[in-house]
């Protein structure tokens, strides 16, 4: 029996993390056993997903796996996007020009701030009142 060659990926955003298995194939994306169209309901996720491989023309190459968790469902497609991009510069070191470019290699730093106290939320303040 052959060994199954993978490569491996692993992206986060906000805090949400993807791991990414790149296996070679029809161009399946199935996310937590689910298929990707029915995981991500909003195109713009299910977009986010697919830009890394529309961009290095390798979307009918591979089927791709995602294991996601955390946070909500766009930091997951945020986080499957980087996964996604660094599996591809697994494959070929070459694509990761194009991948940088583009921006998909950077991780996103964003976060959610925290409420302070003595205030409405991170950074809205309860009315003044002068008198």
């Amino acid at each position: 029996m052959a060994a199954l060659v993978q490569h491996l990926g692993t992206g986060r955003r906000k805090t949400s993390v993807a791991r990414v298995f790149l296996r070679s194939g029809k161009g399946t994306i199935t996310i937590n056993g689910r298929a990707g169209n029915e995981y991500f309901t909003t195109e713009s996720s299910r977009a986010m997903v697919r830009q890394p491989l529309l961009a290095t023309e390798t979307a009918e190459k591979f089927d791709v796996m995602i294991l996601t968790n955390g946070g909500g469902f766009t930091g997951q497609a945020g986080a499957a996007r980087l996964g996604i991009a660094r599996a591809l510069v697994e494959f070929n070191a070459e694509l990761r020009g194009k991948l940088k470019q583009l921006g998909f290699l950077t991780r996103d730093p964003r976060k959610h701030e925290r409420k302070k106290y003595g205030q409405k939320g991170a950074r809205k303040r309860f009315q003044f009142s002068k008198r």
